[in-house]
Formats: C-alpha cells, sequence, structure tokens
C-alpha cells in the first residue's frame, strides 16, 4: 500500500467466508474427479483426488490471508484510493466527481456474516473499483458519503 495515507483494511471474515466458498467447492469437485479417475485409472483415482483435496487446502490456506491483508481503501479530500492484490499489486484512484453510482452488494453467505461488497461504477470501466469484505454498516456509510461527494465534486464541474 502507498504510504502517507490512512489505509481501512477490509473485516477478516472474509477469509471464513473464503474458505467457506473453498469447502463448499471441494466437496462437489473431490468425488466427481474420483468417481471419474476411477473409471480410468481404478485405485489410483482416489490418491489422486486426495492429492487435489490436500494440496487446495494447503495453497487456499497461504493464498487467501494474504487476499485478504492485500486489501484497503483510503478516503482523501477529492478521490478515494482502492488497492489490492498479492503477486501484481492495483492501486485504482477513484475522483469522486466521476462517479456515477455506487452499488452495494450483499450475497447469502455475505450477509450470514455480516458483510457487503462497495462497487463504484464510472464513466470508464477502467476505473471502476469494488470494495468486499465490508461491514454491513460500514457498507452503507461508505456509499452514503461517496454518493454525497460524488454529487458535490459533480456540482462543481
Amino acid at each position: 500500500m502507498p504510504p502517507g495515507e490512512s489505509w481501512q483494511p477490509v473485516s477478516r471474515k472474509l477469509v471464513t467466508v473464503r474458505f467457506i466458498v473453498l469447502a463448499s467447492t471441494l466437496v462437489l469437485v473431490v468425488p466427481a474427479l474420483a468417481i471419474g479417475l476411477w473409471f480410468v485409472m481404478g485405485g489410483w483415482a482416489l490418491v489422486i483426488a486426495l492429492g487435489v483435496l490436500v494440496t487446495s487446502v494447503a495453497w487456499a490456506g497461504w493464498l487467501i490471508p494474504r487476499i485478504w491483508r492485500s486489501w484497503g481503501y483510503s478516503e482523501r479530500q477529492d478521490d478515494l484510493l482502492v488497492t489490492h492484490g498479492v503477486m501484481f499489486r492495483k492501486l485504482t484512484v477513484v475522483p469522486y466527481g466521476r462517479m456515477q453510482f455506487v452499488d452495494v452488494n450483499s450475497g447469502p453467505l455475505d450477509r450470514k456474516f455480516g458483510l457487503a461488497t462497495v462497487q463504484l461504477h464510472t464513466a470508464s470501466p477502467a476505473t471502476d473499483a469494488r470494495i468486499p469484505g465490508l461491514p454491513a454498516d460500514e457498507a452503507a456509510r461508505l456509499r452514503d458519503r461517496l454518493s454525497a461527494l460524488g454529487e458535490a465534486k459533480a456540482a462543481g464541474l
């Protein structure tokens, strides 16, 4: 994250949500893989499926917390900064005056954990940004604040 800014992290609950999504996916994929390989390889199918399971869990156990730590945002006077990425860091600067509208999305699992995603839309898709894993009340506060700032800055153009 660029120095000199007051960076806000996303909720730690995002890690739990991502692990639940991974577990749900693996519960469906690994048995299907084992059954599919059973017809081709016989007894080795179980070993391969178990290897896929162990590798996926180990990889995700290392990667998911790193991805969570990479997300952050900073509200400045004229724009909002959003950063994320583990191997390839991305910093998006969204000027308040360029924002067209702000969405707050929350799926069933996000709602269960009290999380939401704030999606910023501008005239240029290249400067659209999203902030996942925010507490629902913080997402609503940020949506209202960004909408107000966007209207005030756009009116000054």
